[in-house]
């Protein structure tokens, strides 16, 4: 087995390594995510922690860790008698990003079952983490249905299992730990609200600090036994003081001062529900048993807020994680108990840090590359005599419609379009790939009925074969691409439209983060064209993005689109399965470069002959009105929508669905 990484020997991250131990102290507490970017020491901590935590003792034999000491009456495996048992270290879980339902929460044979008769339970990793760590890494890109899944576990302390007439429970109490990247997309609040705790974590920018990082990360690879027997001292009396802070805890009192606190500072910062003033009582009592303490501090209750309150404030994928500290401290004055530090032993509290880090800015610095002062298609000359004006703020954002990809997919799952998935509607039956999963029964009944005299059977019953099994096809949704081709030019901004034409496309990326999209930023202004954002599932980043987005110029048309296609190109080699939808919001005029509107409509063609699905976002305004939009769309061979007819609760748009839905009925 390799030396992990010493966690007394990683650099900074106080925040990080506090919420760590308050969970190895308290796992009712409800876990900690991590965010943060790449190379902050996230996994690192997350794996030198399982060396801290104390040896555990199971029944001998039982693959569900029971306690010998209260094994668990349901257990599968049992029932327990008193007997033999022995200890092992705590176990460290971890679960892949591709990981199935099955392979979580475990599965039935079903070959087994229905060949020999033999309900065989096979225990997935939620039964491994029992009484241990359950480590998902890059948890924001792990399917919806497994993070309920195991959020569930978790906050359940057990596992259900029900499928083909088969019911299991087993106990399932782990620590949980999840890490992300915000850059390649956010959880949603509802998941986001089932981790206890959660901190952000960023690089130091000191530079002694950073050397210090550097060194002791050099020492470990050169000699990982010898640096870990460096720290053993240290890892020995943290190991210690979680032992004794675990003995305390029972002890610790709550008192109705702390709690008014905690219920105040809650109803201050307007949180959903009630879980996170249960989460802070828990978070608070912890600190106060690591601490050594017997009763709970209002810095306790300050620095559970700051640990369990920031994530569960965002109420969708743009606001800034956070809490606002001034605010905080008067709160928790205002609210201040009488019966605080009655009884404290020791006012001492744990080391670690106050705040959250604030994120780097990911936005793009402003610029062209190219513009020049000029007059735009309409005649109206740019603002300041330059090509370029400068960025407009967004109209508020609304409730778009749904904007789909026709036909059947089978990408990532997600709630856009229609594709065949491991999960939703039961359409048909068909011959398993591989392992079987969801067994279809009337079908495999169906299969092997004709072969029951073949193979002796006269009786009642079936005899069963595996080529008889026939597996579940399903039909759910999956997540697309959605790729923004937006048009900054001058005909745009002159008319004071850029306003709503951010808002509209700040609402799309809101729909496509509801529904699991990757999505992408193509501008087109001036001359020539830029991929402002890559395909990303960080639709922040892309509003990011759009917020600065500068407009001017002419209306390089043609360009915005060939660079949109040679980007649907790369990634179609990337996620092959992933299937694109691409809205260009335009006016539709083509005025950049020689031949615009002839090189546009060759543009155009390419999407059509690629059958890619696409919706033009008509931004034309005004009286007098060419309708150069709808003949984009018509040369995509796709559709055309105003920004009016964006809206999900708009007339327009839906006088025009019912006249869809009669034709395609004719």
């Amino acid at each position: 087995m390799s030396t992990p990484f010493p966690f007394t020997a990683v650099v900074g991250q106080d925040d990080l390594r506090l919420a760590l131990l308050l969970n190895a102290v308290s796992p009712a507490v409800g876990g900690v995510l991590v965010r943060g970017e790449k190379g902050t020491a996230k996994s690192t901590a997350v794996r030198a922690l399982s060396a801290l935590l104390p040896a555990v003792d199971v029944v001998a034999g039982c693959r569900f860790s029971c306690d010998p000491a209260a094994p668990d009456p349901a257990c599968p495996d049992g029932p327990h008698e008193p007997g033999a048992f022995e200890s092992r270290p705590a176990r460290m879980v971890e679960l892949p990003v591709g990981a199935s339902e099955d392979r979580l929460v475990g599965a039935l044979d079903i070959e087994r079952a229905l060949a020999e008769g033999v309900k065989a339970f096979e225990p997935g990793l939620l039964a491994d983490a029992h009484r241990g760590i359950l480590y998902v890494d890059e948890v924001n890109l792990l399917h919806d249905h497994l993070v309920d899944l195991l959020l569930d576990a978790a906050a359940m302390g057990a596992s259900y299992v029900e499928r083909e007439g088969v019911s299991v429970r087993h106990a399932a109490r782990f620590l949980l730990v999840g890490t992300m990247n915000p850059e390649e997309g956010e959880l949603r609040p509802q998941l986001l609200d089932r981790f206890g705790l959660t901190v952000e974590v960023a690089a130091s920018r000191e530079p002694d600090q950073r050397v210090e990082v550097v060194r002791r990360r050099l020492a470990y690879d050169d000699d990982p036994v010898g640096f870990g027997a460096r720290w053993a001292g240290e890892e020995a009396d943290v190991r210690q003081r979680i032992v004794a802070a675990r003995a305390l805890l029972p002890s610790v009192r709550l008192g109705d001062g702390a709690l008014r606190q905690i219920a105040a500072t809650c109803a201050a910062f307007e949180v959903d529900g009630m879980r996170a003033d249960i989460v802070m009582a828990r978070t608070a009592t912890a600190l106060a048993a690591w601490a050594g303490r017997t009763v709970v501090l209002a810095e306790d209750v300050r620095q559970a807020a700051l640990l369990a309150l920031p994530h569960r404030r965002r109420r969708n994928p743009f606001d800034a994680p956070g809490l606002d500290e001034d605010r905080l401290d008067r709160t928790l004055e205002e609210f201040a108990g009488e019966d605080e530090g009655d009884d404290d032993p020791d006012p001492g509290g744990p080391g670690g840090g106050g705040g959250q880090p604030a994120p780097e800015d990911g936005g793009p610095r402003g610029g062209d590359s190219g513009a020049r002062p000029e007059e735009d298609e309409g005649g109206e000359p740019q603002a300041s005599g330059a090509g370029e004006q400068s960025p407009v703020q967004a109209a508020e954002p609304f409730r778009t419609k749904v904007l789909s990809v026709p036909g059947i997919g089978e990408g990532a799952a997600g709630r856009r379009s229609r594709a065949r998935t491991e999960h939703g509607r039961t359409t048909g039956a068909r011959r398993p790939r591989g392992a079987l999963t969801k067994l279809h029964l009337a079908a495999t009944v169906q299969a092997a009925a004709p072969h029951q005299r073949a193979r002796g059977r006269s009786g009642p019953g079936l005899v069963i074969r595996r080529d008889d099994l026939r597996q579940a096809a399903r039909e759910g949704r999956e997540g697309n691409l959605v790729l923004f081709v937006v048009d900054a030019s001058g005909s745009m901004a002159a008319r004071q439209r850029m306003g709503a034409v951010k808002g509209a496309v700040l609402s799309l990326l809101l729909d496509a983060y509801q529904r699991r999209d990757k999505v992408g930023l193509v501008t087109f202004r001036g001359s020539a064209a830029d991929v402002a954002l890559p395909p990303t599932s960080s639709v922040d980043a892309a509003a990011a993005r759009l917020e600065s987005l500068p407009t001017g110029g002419r209306t390089p048309l043609a360009a915005g689109l060939l660079k949109a296609h040679d980007v649907l190109r790369v990634e179609r080699l990337r996620d092959p399965a992933r299937r694109a939808l691409v809205v260009v919001v335009t006016d539709g005029r083509a005025t950049g470069g020689p031949e615009p509107v002839a090189l546009a409509d060759r543009a155009a063609r390419l999407f059509a002959a690629d059958g890619v699905a696409s919706v033009v976002v008509d931004c034309e305004s005004g009286p007098v009105r060419l309708g150069l939009a709808g003949r984009l769309a018509g040369e995509l061979g796709g559709a055309a929508v105003t920004l009016d007819e964006l809206r999900a609760d708009s007339i327009a748009g839906l006088v025009k669905d019912v006249q869809g839905r009669s034709r395609r009925a004719a």
